[in-house]
Protein backbone atom coordinates (compact mmCIF):
# COMPACT_ATOMS: atom_id res chain seq x y z
CA UNK A 1 0.00 0.00 0.00
CA UNK A 2 0.98 3.23 -0.87
CA UNK A 3 2.04 6.00 2.20
CA UNK A 4 1.56 9.64 2.13
CA UNK A 5 4.60 11.59 3.43
CA UNK A 6 3.88 15.16 5.02
CA UNK A 7 6.98 17.24 4.66
CA UNK A 8 8.07 20.13 7.46
CA UNK A 9 10.39 22.52 5.85
CA UNK A 10 12.71 21.94 7.97
CA UNK A 11 13.32 18.50 6.47
CA UNK A 12 13.85 20.19 2.94
CA UNK A 13 16.71 22.94 4.54
CA UNK A 14 18.34 19.49 5.83
CA UNK A 15 18.29 17.60 2.41
CA UNK A 16 17.53 19.38 -0.87
CA UNK A 17 16.91 16.25 -2.49
CA UNK A 18 14.70 14.75 0.28
CA UNK A 19 11.57 15.10 -2.21
CA UNK A 20 13.57 12.37 -4.20
CA UNK A 21 14.13 9.62 -1.32
CA UNK A 22 10.26 8.72 -0.49
CA UNK A 23 10.48 5.65 -3.27
CA UNK A 24 7.17 4.79 -4.80
CA UNK A 25 4.80 6.83 -2.03
CA UNK A 26 2.98 10.21 -2.32
CA UNK A 27 5.22 13.38 -1.11
CA UNK A 28 2.79 15.78 0.35
CA UNK A 29 3.91 20.00 0.59
CA UNK A 30 1.73 21.94 2.88
CA UNK A 31 1.65 25.27 1.26
CA UNK A 32 2.98 27.06 3.91
CA UNK A 33 6.29 24.91 3.57
CA UNK A 34 6.29 27.07 0.03
CA UNK A 35 5.77 30.19 1.86
CA UNK A 36 8.81 29.65 4.75
CA UNK A 37 10.87 28.21 1.72
CA UNK A 38 10.35 31.70 0.59
CA UNK A 39 11.78 33.21 3.69
CA UNK A 40 15.31 31.21 3.67
CA UNK A 41 15.77 31.69 0.34
CA UNK A 42 17.64 35.31 0.95
CA UNK A 43 19.94 33.67 3.58
CA UNK A 44 23.71 33.53 2.20
CA UNK A 45 24.25 30.14 4.68
CA UNK A 46 23.49 26.59 3.94
CA UNK A 47 20.06 26.81 4.62
CA UNK A 48 19.56 29.74 2.12
CA UNK A 49 21.33 27.79 -0.40
CA UNK A 50 18.98 24.39 0.08
CA UNK A 51 15.89 26.63 0.28
CA UNK A 52 17.00 27.97 -3.13
CA UNK A 53 17.70 24.62 -4.53
CA UNK A 54 14.58 22.89 -3.58
CA UNK A 55 12.50 26.18 -5.22
CA UNK A 56 14.56 24.93 -8.52
CA UNK A 57 13.33 21.83 -7.95
CA UNK A 58 9.75 22.33 -7.72
CA UNK A 59 9.76 25.00 -10.35
CA UNK A 60 10.99 22.21 -12.96
CA UNK A 61 8.35 19.75 -11.33
CA UNK A 62 5.68 22.62 -12.43
CA UNK A 63 6.24 22.42 -15.90
CA UNK A 64 5.39 18.89 -15.75
CA UNK A 65 2.17 19.59 -14.92
CA UNK A 66 -0.12 21.22 -12.07
CA UNK A 67 1.47 21.15 -8.69
CA UNK A 68 -2.05 20.56 -6.61
CA UNK A 69 -3.13 17.99 -8.56
CA UNK A 70 0.39 15.89 -8.01
CA UNK A 71 3.76 15.14 -10.17
CA UNK A 72 4.41 11.80 -10.92
CA UNK A 73 8.42 11.23 -9.31
CA UNK A 74 10.61 9.42 -11.29
CA UNK A 75 10.76 6.53 -8.53
CA UNK A 76 7.04 6.07 -9.56
CA UNK A 77 5.50 8.02 -6.56
CA UNK A 78 4.23 11.65 -6.59
CA UNK A 79 4.82 14.89 -5.51
CA UNK A 80 1.76 17.58 -4.96
CA UNK A 81 1.67 20.98 -2.88
CA UNK A 82 -1.67 20.68 -0.22
CA UNK A 83 -3.76 24.32 0.51
CA UNK A 84 -4.79 24.80 4.06
CA UNK A 85 -8.16 25.98 4.55
CA UNK A 86 -9.54 28.40 8.06
CA UNK A 87 -11.60 25.35 8.54
CA UNK A 88 -9.34 22.80 8.76
CA UNK A 89 -7.52 25.04 10.80
CA UNK A 90 -10.38 25.17 12.96
CA UNK A 91 -10.39 21.33 13.56
CA UNK A 92 -7.08 21.57 15.62
CA UNK A 93 -7.63 21.79 19.69
CA UNK A 94 -7.92 25.54 20.84
CA UNK A 95 -4.52 25.58 22.10
CA UNK A 96 -2.89 25.33 18.30
CA UNK A 97 -5.50 27.15 16.59
CA UNK A 98 -4.40 30.00 14.31
CA UNK A 99 -2.10 30.39 10.86
CA UNK A 100 1.31 29.19 12.53
CA UNK A 101 3.38 27.01 9.45
CA UNK A 102 3.47 23.67 12.17
CA UNK A 103 -0.39 24.04 13.03
CA UNK A 104 -1.01 24.42 9.22
CA UNK A 105 1.69 21.71 8.41
CA UNK A 106 -0.56 19.23 11.38
CA UNK A 107 -4.54 20.39 9.81
CA UNK A 108 -2.61 19.22 6.21
CA UNK A 109 -1.76 15.88 7.95
CA UNK A 110 -5.37 15.67 9.99
CA UNK A 111 -7.35 16.47 6.75
CA UNK A 112 -5.21 13.49 4.10
CA UNK A 113 -5.47 11.30 7.10
CA UNK A 114 -9.59 12.01 7.33
CA UNK A 115 -9.80 12.13 3.62
CA UNK A 116 -7.33 8.84 2.86
CA UNK A 117 -7.51 5.07 3.34
CA UNK A 118 -3.83 4.62 3.07
CA UNK A 119 -1.22 5.64 5.90
CA UNK A 120 -0.09 9.22 6.63
CA UNK A 121 3.06 10.25 8.13
CA UNK A 122 4.17 13.88 9.16
CA UNK A 123 8.13 14.19 8.68
CA UNK A 124 9.99 16.73 10.45
CA UNK A 125 13.29 17.23 12.45
CA UNK A 126 11.50 19.40 14.56
CA UNK A 127 11.37 17.58 17.86
CA UNK A 128 7.72 19.79 19.66
CA UNK A 129 6.26 19.18 15.96
CA UNK A 130 6.66 15.69 15.94
CA UNK A 131 5.21 15.68 20.22
CA UNK A 132 2.53 17.47 18.34
CA UNK A 133 1.47 15.56 15.92
CA UNK A 134 1.40 12.73 17.92
CA UNK A 135 -1.16 13.80 20.41
CA UNK A 136 -3.21 14.28 17.59
CA UNK A 137 -3.58 10.80 16.78
CA UNK A 138 -0.93 11.20 13.57
CA UNK A 139 2.52 8.79 13.10
CA UNK A 140 4.84 11.64 12.62
CA UNK A 141 8.57 10.76 12.12
CA UNK A 142 12.32 12.26 11.89
CA UNK A 143 14.07 12.28 8.51
CA UNK A 144 16.65 9.44 8.85
CA UNK A 145 17.99 8.46 5.60
CA UNK A 146 21.70 9.69 6.93
CA UNK A 147 21.45 9.24 10.07
CA UNK A 148 24.24 6.48 12.24
CA UNK A 149 23.70 5.30 15.27
CA UNK A 150 26.96 6.08 17.38
CA UNK A 151 26.41 2.66 19.28
CA UNK A 152 27.42 1.08 15.48
CA UNK A 153 29.67 3.62 14.19
CA UNK A 154 32.75 1.77 12.36
CA UNK A 155 35.58 1.70 14.48
CA UNK A 156 38.44 1.44 12.22
CA UNK A 157 40.53 -0.89 14.92
CA UNK A 158 40.28 -4.11 16.48
CA UNK A 159 42.60 -7.20 18.17
CA UNK A 160 43.02 -9.93 16.18
CA UNK A 161 44.44 -13.27 17.49
CA UNK A 162 46.54 -15.14 14.89
CA UNK A 163 49.42 -17.76 14.80
CA UNK A 164 53.19 -17.00 15.98
CA UNK A 165 54.56 -16.88 12.79
CA UNK A 166 51.95 -14.71 11.15
CA UNK A 167 53.68 -12.31 13.66
CA UNK A 168 57.01 -13.54 13.27
CA UNK A 169 56.87 -13.23 9.38
CA UNK A 170 54.94 -9.49 9.90
CA UNK A 171 58.32 -8.30 11.44
CA UNK A 172 60.13 -9.71 9.42
CA UNK A 173 59.28 -8.80 5.56
CA UNK A 174 56.92 -6.05 6.81
CA UNK A 175 53.78 -7.80 5.60
CA UNK A 176 51.62 -11.10 6.45
CA UNK A 177 49.00 -12.75 4.92
CA UNK A 178 45.33 -12.99 7.28
CA UNK A 179 43.95 -15.74 8.76
CA UNK A 180 41.53 -17.50 5.71
CA UNK A 181 37.92 -16.45 6.55
CA UNK A 182 39.21 -13.10 8.33
CA UNK A 183 37.90 -9.94 6.04
CA UNK A 184 38.22 -6.26 6.79
CA UNK A 185 38.02 -3.33 5.86
CA UNK A 186 40.96 -1.41 3.58
CA UNK A 187 43.30 0.50 5.96
CA UNK A 188 41.29 -0.98 9.10
CA UNK A 189 43.79 -1.10 11.74
CA UNK A 190 44.91 -4.35 13.95
CA UNK A 191 46.70 -5.50 17.21
CA UNK A 192 47.62 -8.45 16.56
CA UNK A 193 48.18 -11.30 19.48
CA UNK A 194 49.71 -14.33 19.16
CA UNK A 195 47.26 -16.96 20.13
CA UNK A 196 49.63 -19.15 22.46
CA UNK A 197 51.10 -15.98 23.76
CA UNK A 198 49.10 -12.89 24.61
CA UNK A 199 52.14 -10.89 25.02
CA UNK A 200 53.69 -11.19 21.83
CA UNK A 201 51.62 -9.04 19.95
CA UNK A 202 52.23 -6.79 16.52
CA UNK A 203 50.40 -3.68 14.84
CA UNK A 204 49.57 -3.58 11.49
CA UNK A 205 47.26 -2.19 8.89
CA UNK A 206 45.03 -3.83 6.35
CA UNK A 207 46.68 -3.44 2.96
CA UNK A 208 44.47 -2.40 0.01
CA UNK A 209 43.30 -5.66 -1.01
CA UNK A 210 42.07 -6.94 2.21
CA UNK A 211 43.54 -9.90 2.43
CA UNK A 212 47.09 -8.48 3.69
CA UNK A 213 47.85 -6.83 6.73
CA UNK A 214 51.08 -3.98 6.57
CA UNK A 215 53.49 -3.74 9.84
CA UNK A 216 52.59 -0.41 11.48
CA UNK A 217 55.30 2.50 10.44
CA UNK A 218 57.64 2.77 13.39
CA UNK A 219 57.61 6.03 15.11
CA UNK A 220 61.04 7.82 15.91
CA UNK A 221 62.49 8.22 19.15
CA UNK A 222 62.23 11.86 19.02
CA UNK A 223 58.80 11.51 18.61
CA UNK A 224 56.24 12.82 15.24
CA UNK A 225 56.81 16.43 15.31
CA UNK A 226 57.80 15.94 19.32
CA UNK A 227 54.71 14.41 20.01
CA UNK A 228 55.08 10.62 21.49
CA UNK A 229 51.52 8.69 21.02
CA UNK A 230 50.56 7.25 24.46
CA UNK A 231 48.16 4.36 24.13
CA UNK A 232 47.66 2.12 21.14
CA UNK A 233 44.70 4.21 19.42
CA UNK A 234 46.93 7.45 19.20
CA UNK A 235 49.86 5.32 18.03
CA UNK A 236 47.65 4.01 14.91
CA UNK A 237 46.48 7.04 14.30
CA UNK A 238 49.89 8.01 14.02
CA UNK A 239 50.03 5.42 11.09
CA UNK A 240 47.51 6.71 8.69
CA UNK A 241 48.12 10.34 9.53
CA UNK A 242 51.52 9.35 7.89
CA UNK A 243 50.82 6.98 5.21
CA UNK A 244 50.73 9.25 1.95
CA UNK A 245 48.35 6.86 -0.12
CA UNK A 246 46.05 7.24 2.45
CA UNK A 247 44.39 10.55 1.18
CA UNK A 248 41.57 11.10 3.88
CA UNK A 249 41.79 10.28 7.72
CA UNK A 250 38.85 10.90 10.22
CA UNK A 251 39.71 10.77 14.07
CA UNK A 252 36.74 10.61 16.15
CA UNK A 253 36.65 10.91 19.45
CA UNK A 254 36.07 12.43 23.32
CA UNK A 255 37.65 15.43 24.32
CA UNK A 256 41.22 14.90 25.17
CA UNK A 257 41.77 12.18 23.31
CA UNK A 258 44.71 13.89 20.98
CA UNK A 259 42.51 14.05 17.56
CA UNK A 260 43.48 17.43 16.98
CA UNK A 261 47.57 17.36 18.22
CA UNK A 262 48.14 14.21 16.83
CA UNK A 263 46.67 16.03 12.94
CA UNK A 264 48.85 18.39 13.66
CA UNK A 265 52.40 16.76 14.82
CA UNK A 266 51.89 14.45 11.69
CA UNK A 267 50.80 17.32 9.50
CA UNK A 268 53.57 19.66 10.36
CA UNK A 269 55.88 16.57 10.05
CA UNK A 270 54.76 16.08 6.08
CA UNK A 271 55.27 19.91 5.38
CA UNK A 272 58.14 21.17 7.20
CA UNK A 273 60.15 18.14 7.80
CA UNK A 274 59.49 15.33 4.83
CA UNK A 275 58.60 18.28 2.34
CA UNK A 276 55.54 15.44 1.14
CA UNK A 277 52.95 18.26 0.66
CA UNK A 278 53.06 22.23 0.28
CA UNK A 279 51.48 23.59 2.65
CA UNK A 280 49.78 22.82 5.71
CA UNK A 281 46.34 24.28 5.74
CA UNK A 282 44.31 24.15 9.42
CA UNK A 283 40.71 25.03 9.32
CA UNK A 284 37.63 24.66 11.90
CA UNK A 285 33.79 26.05 11.34
CA UNK A 286 33.18 29.31 12.87
CA UNK A 287 30.31 27.81 15.48
CA UNK A 288 29.66 29.41 19.23
CA UNK A 289 29.02 27.18 22.34
CA UNK A 290 26.43 28.82 24.07
CA UNK A 291 25.75 32.46 23.35
CA UNK A 292 27.57 34.50 20.59
CA UNK A 293 29.69 37.04 21.74
CA UNK A 294 28.45 38.80 18.25
CA UNK A 295 31.13 41.34 16.16
CA UNK A 296 34.55 41.39 16.96
CA UNK A 297 36.89 44.41 16.70
CA UNK A 298 39.88 44.66 14.16
CA UNK A 299 40.91 43.49 11.05
CA UNK A 300 40.15 39.78 9.97
CA UNK A 301 42.82 38.44 11.74
CA UNK A 302 41.92 39.93 15.02
CA UNK A 303 38.05 38.33 14.36
CA UNK A 304 39.47 35.40 13.66
CA UNK A 305 41.74 34.61 16.72
CA UNK A 306 39.28 33.95 19.39
CA UNK A 307 37.86 30.70 16.74
CA UNK A 308 41.22 29.54 16.07
CA UNK A 309 42.69 29.74 19.51
CA UNK A 310 42.65 25.99 19.89
CA UNK A 311 44.27 25.30 16.81
CA UNK A 312 47.39 28.01 17.99
CA UNK A 313 47.44 26.20 21.51
CA UNK A 314 48.08 22.86 19.94
CA UNK A 315 50.96 24.22 17.29
CA UNK A 316 52.13 26.02 20.92
CA UNK A 317 52.72 22.73 22.38
CA UNK A 318 53.62 20.98 19.10
CA UNK A 319 56.71 23.24 18.72
CA UNK A 320 57.86 23.54 22.27
CA UNK A 321 57.18 26.84 23.16
CA UNK A 322 55.11 25.76 26.29
CA UNK A 323 57.75 24.12 28.28
CA UNK A 324 59.38 26.33 31.33
CA UNK A 325 63.42 26.02 29.48
CA UNK A 326 62.28 27.50 26.31
CA UNK A 327 60.40 30.60 27.55
CA UNK A 328 61.74 33.90 29.11
CA UNK A 329 60.31 34.75 32.60
CA UNK A 330 58.67 38.19 31.27
CA UNK A 331 55.35 38.26 28.87
CA UNK A 332 57.38 39.61 25.73
CA UNK A 333 59.88 36.72 26.11
CA UNK A 334 56.54 34.30 26.23
CA UNK A 335 55.47 36.15 22.79
CA UNK A 336 58.42 36.19 20.93
CA UNK A 337 59.19 32.63 21.88
CA UNK A 338 55.47 31.59 21.02
CA UNK A 339 55.93 33.85 17.65
CA UNK A 340 59.29 32.00 16.37
CA UNK A 341 57.07 28.62 17.17
CA UNK A 342 54.40 29.17 14.41
CA UNK A 343 54.59 32.82 13.08
CA UNK A 344 57.14 31.94 11.07
CA UNK A 345 56.16 28.31 9.40
CA UNK A 346 53.01 31.44 8.33
CA UNK A 347 55.23 33.95 7.11
CA UNK A 348 57.31 30.95 4.85
CA UNK A 349 53.70 29.96 3.43
CA UNK A 350 53.86 26.49 4.95
CA UNK A 351 51.45 26.60 7.24
CA UNK A 352 47.73 28.38 7.17
CA UNK A 353 44.90 29.03 9.38
CA UNK A 354 41.53 29.95 8.07
CA UNK A 355 37.74 29.66 8.67
CA UNK A 356 35.88 27.19 6.36
CA UNK A 357 33.67 30.05 5.13
CA UNK A 358 34.98 30.76 2.30
CA UNK A 359 36.28 27.20 0.56
CA UNK A 360 33.17 26.98 -1.58
CA UNK A 361 34.54 27.08 -5.15
CA UNK A 362 38.53 25.98 -4.60
CA UNK A 363 40.75 23.96 -5.55
CA UNK A 364 43.53 23.03 -2.87
CA UNK A 365 46.26 20.61 -4.70
CA UNK A 366 49.26 19.45 -2.78
CA UNK A 367 48.30 20.22 0.82
CA UNK A 368 47.94 18.52 3.83
CA UNK A 369 44.44 19.81 5.26
CA UNK A 370 42.91 19.70 8.20
CA UNK A 371 39.41 19.94 9.38
CA UNK A 372 39.34 20.85 13.28
CA UNK A 373 35.60 19.94 15.15
CA UNK A 374 34.04 18.51 12.05
CA UNK A 375 31.08 17.04 14.16
CA UNK A 376 29.89 20.64 13.30
CA UNK A 377 29.59 20.43 9.94
CA UNK A 378 26.15 18.92 7.98
CA UNK A 379 26.96 16.04 5.18
CA UNK A 380 26.74 18.56 2.36
CA UNK A 381 29.09 20.49 3.78
CA UNK A 382 31.40 17.83 4.71
CA UNK A 383 31.19 16.96 0.56
CA UNK A 384 31.75 20.56 -0.46
CA UNK A 385 35.00 20.11 1.50
CA UNK A 386 36.38 16.99 0.22
CA UNK A 387 35.64 18.00 -3.42
CA UNK A 388 37.91 21.05 -2.90
CA UNK A 389 40.58 18.31 -2.94
CA UNK A 390 43.32 19.14 -5.87
CA UNK A 391 45.68 16.40 -7.13
CA UNK A 392 47.97 15.29 -3.80
CA UNK A 393 46.28 16.69 -1.07
CA UNK A 394 45.28 14.98 1.99
CA UNK A 395 42.40 15.33 4.22
CA UNK A 396 42.19 14.92 7.62
CA UNK A 397 39.16 15.30 9.69
CA UNK A 398 38.45 15.54 13.34
CA UNK A 399 35.84 15.74 16.00
CA UNK A 400 33.52 14.53 18.81
CA UNK A 401 29.73 13.92 17.91
CA UNK A 402 29.39 14.29 21.28
CA UNK A 403 29.98 17.73 21.59
CA UNK A 404 28.09 19.41 18.61
CA UNK A 405 27.12 22.93 18.69
CA UNK A 406 25.30 23.54 15.44
CA UNK A 407 21.26 23.12 15.64
CA UNK A 408 20.50 21.82 12.54
CA UNK A 409 22.37 18.38 13.16
CA UNK A 410 23.12 16.23 15.87
CA UNK A 411 25.20 13.20 17.13
CA UNK A 412 23.89 10.90 14.55
CA UNK A 413 23.25 12.93 11.79
CA UNK A 414 26.68 15.45 11.22
CA UNK A 415 29.28 15.52 8.44
CA UNK A 416 31.97 13.68 10.36
CA UNK A 417 30.46 10.11 11.24
CA UNK A 418 28.41 10.46 7.49
CA UNK A 419 32.10 10.57 6.13
CA UNK A 420 33.07 7.66 8.43
CA UNK A 421 30.38 5.15 7.24
CA UNK A 422 30.53 5.81 3.61
CA UNK A 423 34.17 5.87 3.49
CA UNK A 424 34.84 2.89 5.42
CA UNK A 425 35.29 0.46 2.44
CA UNK A 426 37.68 2.73 0.47
CA UNK A 427 41.37 2.05 0.07
CA UNK A 428 42.05 5.87 0.30
CA UNK A 429 40.30 6.42 3.67
CA UNK A 430 40.90 5.39 6.62
CA UNK A 431 39.36 5.86 10.39
CA UNK A 432 40.72 5.67 13.85
CA UNK A 433 38.29 5.71 16.89
CA UNK A 434 40.31 7.07 20.03
CA UNK A 435 38.22 6.39 23.30
CA UNK A 436 41.14 7.02 25.78
CA UNK A 437 41.46 10.62 27.03
CA UNK A 438 45.27 11.73 27.38
CA UNK A 439 44.51 15.36 28.11
CA UNK A 440 44.54 14.79 31.86
CA UNK A 441 43.57 12.96 34.50
CA UNK A 442 41.18 15.61 35.54
CA UNK A 443 39.40 16.05 32.07
CA UNK A 444 39.12 12.24 31.60
CA UNK A 445 37.20 11.86 34.51
CA UNK A 446 35.48 14.86 33.55
CA UNK A 447 34.16 13.16 30.35
CA UNK A 448 33.60 10.23 32.37
CA UNK A 449 31.29 11.43 34.83
CA UNK A 450 29.86 14.86 33.51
Amino acid sequence: MKKIFVLDTNVLLHEPNALMHFEDNDVVLPITVIEELDRFKRKMEETGRNARNVSRQLDALRKQGQLTQGISLARGGSLRVALCSKETLRQLPLELEGDLADNAILAVALELKNRCQCPVTVVSKDTNLRIKADVLGLVAEDFEMDKIDLQDLYTGTSELAVPQDTITQLFQSGEADLPPGESFYPNHTLTLVDGENPNHTALGIVQPDGRRVALALKIPAGGISRIQPRNREQRLALDVLLRDRIQLVTLVGKAGTGKTLLAIAAGLQKVADDRKYRRLLIARPIIPMGRDLGFLPGDVKDKLTPWMQPLYDNLDLVLGTQEPERRNNTPSGHHKAWRHGYEELMEQGMLHIEPLTYIRGRSIPQQYFIVDEAQNLTPHEVKTILTRAGEGTKIVLTGDPNQIDNPYIDAASNGLTYVVERFKNEPLAAHILLDRGERSDLAERATELL
